[in-house]
């Protein structure tokens, strides 16, 4: 189970701290890594961010 209040970066538009609760999807990265988009509540748009 994943802890919701776990960081997984900052947004960088805004530089909010984004937490898994923020992740709208995650997927697969050309270089095997995983990616995410997550919505950030400050300046209300989707992010990507990889981890």
């Amino acid at each position: 189970m994943t802890d919701e209040s776990t960081s997984i970066g900052r947004c960088p538009d805004c530089e909010m701290e984004l937490y898994e609760y923020h992740v709208l999807i995650e997927f697969e990265t050309e270089d095997g890594g995983t990616g995410v988009f997550a919505d950030c509540p400050e300046c209300d748009d989707v992010v990507r961010l990889n981890r």
